[in-house]
C-alpha cells in the first residue's frame, strides 16, 4: 500500500513539472519600457452564439489569474483586473475579429497574459504572453551633487523575462553591475565628478520567444559647484592600538558591505594636543570597487584578503608600518548617501641596538607616547633586573657593558603597556660576538716566502748596485788609457782576424777572451752612452722588481691596474 502511494505521488510531481514546463515553452515574451503604448495580439473567428473571448492576467506570474475583460457576441464587459490604461484595440472587434489588448503597463502590470477563446465553455484557441516591463532610473535625480555616490538601476518585471541585463558607459566601456532581489540590476558611480556626465546605455536581452533587446539610455550631468550632503555614522570609539615595526598589522575597518573606502592619516607630529589637527589628515589610500580602481600614496598598505573580500565590498587593510608611521588612521567606508567611520590610533615600536667604546645600547622607540601607559625593558631571565632610562617621551633605553659576557647574553624585551591594557612587544637577541682576528695590512711576504727564495732575491739589489759603482769608476779609467792602448796595437793590423796565422795564434790561447784587444773593445763599448742607457734601465728593472717583491705597502702606487704586482703578490701560489 505504501509503495503504491509513493509511486502515486511521483507520478503527481513529473506530471505537474511537465505541464509547467509546456507552460513555461508555449508563451511568447515582451518586453517593453515603462508607459510606452504596447499590443498583445489576438484574433479569432467571429463570435456567434455562445462563443467568447476573455483576457486574462496573472500579475507577476504569481498568484491566481483575474479577468481583465470579456467579449461575446452580444456585450463586452471589463473583469477586476481592467484598468483605464487597458482596452481593445479595435471598438469593433466583432465584425473585424480583432481582439488585441492594448496597454500602457505601469511597472506592476508586469506578467503573464493570456487571450482564451472558449466556445460553450470548452478551449477553442488561447495565446499567452509574458509581459515584462523595463524600468531604468538615477539617484540622486540630475544634476548630481559632486561626490555623490550614483546609482543606476535597471529593472525588468518580471525578472524571469530577461537572462542578463548590462550597463554601458560613454564611450562603450562596459561597467560592472550586480544583480540585486528586488531592486534589479545595479551599477554605481562613488564620489562622481563633472568628468563623468553623459549618456549611460541599459540593455535588456530577453529569454525565449521575444522581440529582440531594448535599450534605454539615461542622461547624466553632475553640479561641480554642489558637494553632496552625506550622513556620517561613526561605527565604534576610537581604537587604541600598536605593533611592532615591519610586521604585518590588520587595520579593521566599519563591517558594512560598501561601495568604495579611503584611509586617511594623521601623522605623529599632528597628534600632539589635545585635540588633534584632522585637517592636516593625508589620504594614503582609496578603492572604489565599481570601477575597480585603486590608488595608494603610501608604501606598506594594501586591502586585506580573507576573510575580506574588497571586490565584494568588505573592506580592511594589511600593513607593514615604521616608526615614523605611527598616528591616527581614519577609515571612511561609503555606502550610498552614507559614510561609516573607524578611527584608530595606532602606537609603532621598534628597537635598535647601538656600540659605543665601552657599552652596548638597547634603544626603544615607540610613536604615539600620550597612549602608553608604561614602557620597560625585560630579560629572558626574569631574576636579572635591568635599569632603564628614558630621552625624552616615545623612548627608553638600557645598557650593557663591552665586552659582552655569558652572564648578560639572551632575549631581551621592550614592552609598551597601553592605557587600555594591551601590550605590544619587540624583542632582541645579544649574543657573545665570535673571535674572528681581523688584520688592517695586507700580510708580508716575509712569512710566506720560503728562505731560499728570499735568500737567493735579497742580494739582487746588492749586487746591481755594486755593478753600477764599478762600472762608473771603470769608465773613468778607461776614459784615460784608452787612447795609449789602442796606440800600441796601431801598428798591428786594424781587424785581430784578418790575418790567417794570428787567428791560429788567438785560438791556441788558453782564454782567448782575455786577449787585451778584446778587453779594450769591452771598456770601449762600456763607455758608450747606449750602454749607459742599458745599464740604467738594467738597475731600475731590478729596483722594481725588488720592491714589488718586498712592497712597503699593498701595492706599489704607480700601477693604475697592478697586474705586475698582483703577479708577485703574496697571495701568488707560487710565492707561498
Amino acid at each position: 500500500m505504501k509503495s503504491e502511494l509513493v509511486i502515486l505521488f511521483l507520478a503527481a510531481f513529473f506530471a505537474a513539472s511537465s505541464s509547467y514546463a509546456e507552460i513555461a515553452d508555449e508563451y511568447d515574451v515582451v518586453v517593453v519600457r515603462e508607459n510606452n503604448p504596447t499590443t498583445l495580439g489576438c484574433a479569432g473567428n467571429k463570435l456567434t452564439g455562445d462563443m467568447s473571448i476573455n483576457w486574462m492576467v496573472k500579475p507577476g506570474n504569481v498568484g491566481e489569474w483575474k479577468l481583465i475583460l470579456s467579449v461575446n457576441e452580444k456585450t463586452t464587459f471589463s473583469g477586476g483586473a481592467w484598468k483605464e490604461s487597458i482596452q481593445l484595440v479595435d471598438s469593433h472587434s466583432q465584425s473585424t475579429r480583432d481582439f488585441s489588448l492594448l496597454l500602457s503597463p505601469k511597472e506592476e502590470d508586469g506578467g503573464l497574459y493570456t487571450c482564451l477563446m472558449k466556445h460553450q465553455k470548452r478551449k477553442v484557441k488561447e495565446i499567452v504572453y509574458l509581459l515584462a516591463v523595463f524600468t531604468v532610473s538615477l539617484y540622486p535625480a540630475p544634476p548630481v551633487p559632486q561626490n555623490s555616490i550614483l546609482r543606476l538601476i535597471g529593472r525588468v518585471t518580471p525578472d524571469i523575462a530577461v537572462t542578463k541585463i548590462t550597463w554601458t558607459a560613454p564611450g562603450g566601456l562596459l561597467m560592472k553591475t550586480e544583480r540585486k532581489p528586488n531592486t534589479g540590476t545595479v551599477t554605481k558611480l562613488p564620489l562622481v565628478q563633472k568628468s563623468d556626465g553623459g549618456t549611460y546605455t541599459c540593455t535588456v536581452y530577453p529569454q525565449g520567444n521575444s522581440t529582440g533587446v531594448l535599450a534605454a539610455t539615461v542622461n547624466l550631468t553632475v553640479d561641480a559647484d554642489k558637494v553632496a550632503p552625506f550622513t556620517s555614522s561613526e561605527q565604534h570609539h576610537m581604537i587604541h592600538t600598536g605593533t611592532e615595526a615591519q610586521k604585518a598589522f590588520l587595520l579593521t575597518c566599519p563591517s558594512v558591505q560598501g561601495d568604495c573606502v579611503k584611509l586617511s592619516w594623521l601623522p605623529s607630529n599632528f597628534n600632539r594636543g589635545k585635540y588633534p589637527d584632522y585637517k592636516k589628515m593625508k589620504l594614503v589610500y582609496k578603492y572604489d570597487r565599481w570601477r575597480g580602481s585603486a590608488q595608494r600614496k603610501k608604501a606598506g598598505i594594501r586591502l586585506a584578503g580573507l576573510p575580506y573580500n574588497a571586490k565584494a565590498g568588505s573592506f580592511s587593510f594589511q600593513m607593514s608600518l615604521d616608526l615614523s608611521d605611527g598616528g591616527i588612521y581614519i577609515c571612511q567606508v561609503f555606502l550610498n548617501d552614507n559614510i561609516f567611520l573607524q578611527n584608530t590610533t595606532l602606537s609603532v615600536l621598534k628597537v635598535k641596538t647601538s656600540n659605543y667604546s665601552s657599552k652596548l645600547e638597547l634603544l626603544c622607540r615607540f610613536s604615539e607616547p600620550h597612549q602608553v601607559y608604561r614602557a620597560v625593558w625585560e630579560h629572558s631571565n626574569e631574576s636579572r633586573q635591568l635599569v632603564s632610562s628614558s630621552r625624552g617621551p616615545g623612548s627608553i633605553s638600557t645598557t650593557l657593558p663591552l665586552p659582552i659576557t655569558s652572564d648578560v647574553v639572551g632575549r631581551y624585551t621592550c614592552i609598551l603597556q597601553l592605557k587600555n591594557g594591551q601590550i605590544i612587544r619587540a624583542d632582541t637577541v645579544i649574543t657573545v660576538p665570535s673571535k674572528v682576528q681581523v688584520s688592517a695590512t695586507t700580510p708580508s711576504l716575509l712569512s710566506k716566502t720560503s728562505p731560499s727564495l728570499f735568500a737567493l732575491l735579497l742580494p739582487v739589489p746588492l749586487v746591481a748596485a755594486a755593478v753600477g759603482v764599478l762600472l762608473w769608476r771603470q769608465k773613468h779609467i778607461s776614459d784615460r788609457g784608452i787612447e795609449q792602448s789602442l796606440s800600441v796595437h796601431s801598428g798591428e793590423a786594424e781587424n785581430l782576424y784578418e790575418n790567417p796565422e794570428d787567428f791560429r795564434q788567438v785560438m791556441k790561447s788558453p782564454c782567448p777572451l782575455m786577449d787585451r784587444s778584446f778587453s779594450n773593445i769591452f771598456l770601449l763599448v762600456l763607455s758608450s752612452p747606449l750602454s749607459h742607457f742599458l745599464i740604467s734601465s738594467t738597475f731600475l728593472v731590478l729596483f722594481l722588481f725588488y720592491i714589488s717583491v718586498f712592497p712597503p705597502f699593498p701595492c706599489p702606487f704607480w700601477f693604475s691596474k697592478p697586474v705586475f704586482c698582483t703577479l708577485f703578490h703574496p697571495s701568488r701560489p707560487f710565492l707561498r
